[in-house]
């Protein structure tokens, strides 16, 4: 919880981001970490509205979040390609902003837009794509998540990429949700798996294919 200026807020991701634009307060007090209001298994959405800690929203921006730390995991690996360093961190920003956006009530007919995300964003990770794929060797097989341990740390990150996308396209089936946040969630799964084999490459470590006819 953030409190200053008669104000009180819970500390949620969108809250703090929310609060932070309206309330730049070197001065502002920060209370407590913990506040016992989601001991019950509901929480905050930004405006306040209460909801279930399972209810569909939720279930979006916490997977956002869960992504978001294992990018930051990749991130702290030494073996992360150095010109990736800086792609995988305006990412993070993105998904912040991401989780900001899912965690505030849009109803169906609440066509809003995801600040920090427009087409930009995503044509970024589509040079992104395509400069990694020229570098990898044409694909004719299925990969096997594998390979170098930062490779297949990036697969975990891809699989929980498309999870949020799923949770993001239920949410959208009862809400309005930007569709260029659909896209860019879309796109940012399909650089991770050529990221992973741009790792795999660079350093030297084979992929590991998937063979039909492997016995155990």
């Amino acid at each position: 919880m953030i409190t200053g200026d008669n104000h009180t807020l819970p500390m949620g991701l969108a809250s703090y981001l929310e609060y932070a634009k309206l309330h730049n307060n070197p001065d502002m007090k920060k209370s407590n970490l913990y506040t016992r209001t989601g001991d019950t298994g509901k929480t905050s959405l930004v405006g306040g509205q209460r909801v279930d800690k399972t209810c569909d929203r939720l279930e979006a921006y916490g997977t956002i979040d869960e992504l978001n730390a294992c990018i930051g995991l990749m991130t702290s690996s030494p073996a992360l390609p150095t010109d990736q360093h800086p792609v995988l961190l305006s990412i993070q920003h993105r998904l912040f902003y991401i989780g900001a956006y899912l965690a505030t009530d849009n109803g169906p007919d609440s066509m809003t837009e995801c600040n920090g995300l427009g087409h930009e964003s995503i044509a970024n990770l589509e040079r992104q794509i395509d400069m990694m794929d020229e570098a990898v060797t044409p694909l004719c097989r299925f990969v096997l998540p594998g390979g170098a341990p930062l490779a297949a740390q990036v697969h975990v990150a891809r699989t929980v990429c498309r999870r949020a996308e799923r949770r993001i396209l239920k949410l959208a089936a009862s809400a309005y949700v930007d569709p260029n946040l659909v896209r860019y969630i879309n796109r940012l799964s399909d650089y991770l798996f050529v990221l992973s084999r741009y790792i795999n490459h660079l350093s030297g470590t084979p992929e590991v294919f998937w063979d039909p006819d492997k016995q155990l």
